[in-house]
């Protein structure tokens, strides 16, 4: 019993051990398109991802929080003015990374852009609640990732949505958040089967 218990635990720590080791090559040549980068998740990975090398295409929806942006990284960070509700935007912001990708295409998507109020007991919300919420949180996210999709199929690239626990577990008085995160997590798994690269 214990040689069994002593041998997976090898072999898990083995697995680690290389799984730790694999490297991206050639970060430089690699085109990651962020959301939500004004503030918060997507700021520090915008950030993070520039100082690693990566050309990082980052999407703010205020000029003032691309402008801050863009005075902490380097010159390869480019950034755009996004609102994920407006069709409009996000096909002016695909040509935008069509242009700089190039036949690149985009190694990494990353949907972040995401907001949590209004949030309250059901039965103090109104539809409109519920939909706001939907629209930035959800309904964006999927316009974002449709329109970049071919773009991250021509890099055979990745696709990241950012969700939260909540995606998972219910809380209440959260409103809308729980069922576009919950949603998230639903688009993202169908997204992950259709786009297994062989």
């Amino acid at each position: 019993m214990w040689l069994y218990m002593v041998a997976l635990l090898g072999l898990w720590m083995l697995l680690r051990f290389f799984r730790e080791r694999q490297v991206v090559d050639h970060l430089q040549d690699k085109y990651v398109f962020i959301t939500g980068c004004g503030s918060g998740f997507g700021n520090l990975l915008a950030r993070q991802l520039d100082r690693r090398g990566m050309r990082v295409l980052a999407a703010c929806r205020k000029e003032e929080g691309a402008e801050e942006l863009r005075r902490k990284t380097s010159e390869r960070l480019e950034t755009v003015i996004l609102d994920v509700t407006k069709t409009e935007n996000i096909v002016a912001a695909t040509q935008w990374v069509k242009e700089r990708v190039g036949n690149r295409g985009l190694w990494g998507l990353v949907n972040n852009a995401g907001i949590s109020v209004p949030s309250g007991p059901n039965e103090w919300m109104k539809k409109q609640d519920f939909a706001s919420v939907l629209d930035v949180n959800l309904l964006g996210l999927i316009e974002v990732t449709l329109s970049m999709l071919p773009l991250v199929r021509k890099a055979r690239g990745r696709v990241v949505n950012v969700s939260s626990i909540l995606g998972r577990v219910s809380l209440g008085g959260s409103g809308g958040y729980c069922i576009s995160k919950y949603g998230i997590e639903a688009f993202s798994d169908s997204l992950r089967r259709e786009l297994r690269y062989p």
